[in-house]
């Protein structure tokens, strides 16, 4: 039987010694802030955008909102993350994803100051990322080896397979993995034979947004396998990429779906506009 790995546990004892890192900047008179931009109004954005208020203020961040209609120029959204990124009081700022449609989101991402870039979705941090340098690093990928280090997992000359090539998870994953010196690799959707890597594999990461994609049989006995994807099926339960029941007695140990990645997700997050405060006021 899997050892299942508390996320929301381990994001608690994260979120506790951000709250002191929070507290030694406030006595120096610093007031670490995060700024979220928000356009228009997705459900699941909001929500995010409600969760990730509530663990500014759990931790002693300032937590700013520029929240802006659906139909906004992309010239003045631009506008908006220019003057962020000028304001002397905002040590990190993301931009909440997906944007409208209109929207060209590569353009937009690219306007944040590499230094205020929460969410280390910017091509700098990316390509710093890429060349084993430090960067700040995108908050799931981070989270899911932060759950991974927690659980015992050994990295060195294991074989790591991921499942999805995105760049918000997949490739930021894949290079994590990769400078723990893990042999990677990278499965998708035009990949034949998905069961024989996903058999293969020490560490499994599953994000690709297809629920039960990956069973019990599927996988190695003793693997660590992390589920990234957050399905919600017609009856509104929610599940992961992977068959959670059918992966439990086979896995050495594995993260539910919910309270497994999610709460990294924000954990990592909050650490990231820590970090930035820190490095910003010395």
């Amino acid at each position: 039987m899997g050892n299942i790995i508390d996320g929301k546990g381990i994001a608690a004892e994260i979120r506790a010694e951000l709250k002191g890192r929070a507290a030694a900047l406030r006595e120096r008179g610093i007031a670490p802030c995060l700024a979220v931009v928000l356009a228009g109004d997705d459900p699941a954005s909001l929500i995010y955008v409600r969760n990730k208020k509530r663990a500014c203020e759990e931790i002693g961040i300032l937590s700013r909102e520029v929240t802006l209609p659906g139909d906004i120029e992309e010239d003045a959204l631009i506008a908006e993350i220019q003057a962020l990124n000028k304001d002397e009081t905002v040590d990190a700022m993301l931009v909440q994803l997906p944007l409208p449609r209109h929207i060209d989101e590569r353009r937009v991402l690219a306007e944040v100051a590499p230094e205020k870039d929460a969410d280390g979705f910017h091509v700098v941090n990316a390509g710093l990322l890429f060349s084993g340098q430090k960067s700040v690093l995108p908050c799931t990928p981070a989270g899911c080896m932060e759950l991974l280090r927690r659980a015992g997992t050994a990295f060195r000359g294991r074989h790591a397979v991921v499942v999805g090539r995105s760049n918000i998870v997949g490739k930021p994953m894949a290079m994590l993995l990769l400078n723990e010196h893990a042999t990677v690799t990278v499965c998708h959707s035009r990949t034949k034979d998905l069961a024989d890597f996903a058999r293969s594999a020490d560490i499994l990461v599953a994000a690709v947004g297809r629920a039960g994609l990956i069973t019990g049989d599927m996988i190695k006995p003793g693997a660590a396998v992390i589920d990234v994807g957050m399905n919600r099926l017609p009856d509104g339960k929610v599940v992961g990429d992977v068959d959670f029941a059918s992966a439990l007695p086979v896995a050495g140990a594995i993260t539910p779906v919910p309270g497994g990645v999610g709460p990294m997700t924000i954990a990592m997050l909050m650490q990231n506009a820590i970090d930035a405060s820190e490095k910003r006021h010395g």
